[in-house]
């Protein structure tokens, strides 16, 4: 049995890890707000810009398609794929990290087994331990985000920039994102997108076909311009979807060590006490003893 002195320390060293966590909960209840703001603004013009990229590839699909861009076309194969994983650079955030890596991994192996090539593409460093141990040698970039505060459209066009200019260059023919998509603070759903080239939706062939809408300059000039900056924002939702999967799933995370550390406090008092006491009683069985001897 632990000595008086030992449950002492461990009281105060326990004490002082339920400040910790009290005050890290705190910080990312703070920062969920304007993290969970951010991404509910994104959404509606990351998924009509999508919708209009896929209109516009459908019509170019349904003809021709001679003179397409190259993030709609393909490159005609589906061998190499990159695997875009996005985490954060921080812990404490309970399983965040771990089911973005586990989405990633299960389509890893998924592709493996049909006998592709899979490549991975990191932002953020707190899953590339997992991934270089269980696929080594497949990391094949990684961008640091160890400096940035908060995801900004500059980071996302600087990814999106670096994977346009790997995908021209026949590094990979097809690009899958991974994120977490925040739903509240107790959930976020690990999310796949394919975001090189374009998927069409199969539903946007039958909106193309009944459509009456003529363009200027033509969808080809239009989707040049488009196709970029569609796989920018793609990447920038992800980015602030996990911004704010990270925040919740931390307060979550902290909120439930406040609990545990407070439980562990009470159990470890009640200890303290029983010990106390038994040694006070012990001293006086022998000071007892000792004064009925004389």
């Amino acid at each position: 049995m632990a000595s008086l002195k030992e449950l002492k320390l461990r009281i105060g060293s326990v004490k002082s890890t339920q400040k910790i966590t009290k005050a890290k909960q705190m910080v990312a209840a703070a920062k969920l707000r304007k993290a969970q703001a951010a991404a509910e603004a994104a959404r509606p013009y990351s998924s009509r810009l999508e919708a209009v990229v896929a209109s516009l590839a459908s019509k170019i699909a349904g003809g021709s398609g001679e003179g397409a861009s190259p993030l709609l076309a393909g490159t005609g194969k589906d061998e190499v794929h990159l695997l875009v994983v996005a985490n954060s650079d921080r812990g404490l955030a309970g399983a965040f990290n771990a089911n973005i890596v586990k989405a990633a991994r299960a389509r890893a192996d998924e592709l493996i087994a049909q006998g592709k090539t899979v490549r991975f593409y990191l932002i953020g460093r707190k899953g590339r331990p997992v991934i270089n141990r269980t696929f080594p040698g497949m990391i094949v970039a990684q961008f640091d985000t160890t400096g940035v505060k908060e995801p900004g459209y500059a980071q996302a066009e600087e990814i999106a920039r670096e994977l346009t200019d790997m995908y021209l260059n026949g590094k990979f023919d097809v690009a899958h994102l991974f994120f977490s998509q925040f739903k509240s603070a107790l959930a976020q759903i690990p999310t796949e997108q394919q975001i090189i080239p374009v998927k069409i939706p199969a539903d946007a062939d039958r909106d193309a076909i009944g459509a009456t809408v003529e363009y200027e300059p033509s969808e080809e000039a239009i989707l040049d311009d488009l196709l970029p900056r569609n796989v920018t924002v793609q990447i920038f939702k992800a980015l602030l979807e996990n911004n704010a999967s990270e925040q919740g799933a931390s307060m979550t995370a902290m909120d439930n060590a406040t609990r545990n550390a407070g439980d562990l406090i009470n159990k470890l008092t009640i200890q303290y006490n029983r010990s106390r006491q038994a040694a006070i009683t012990t001293e006086l069985v022998e000071i007892i003893s000792g004064a009925e001897a004389l």
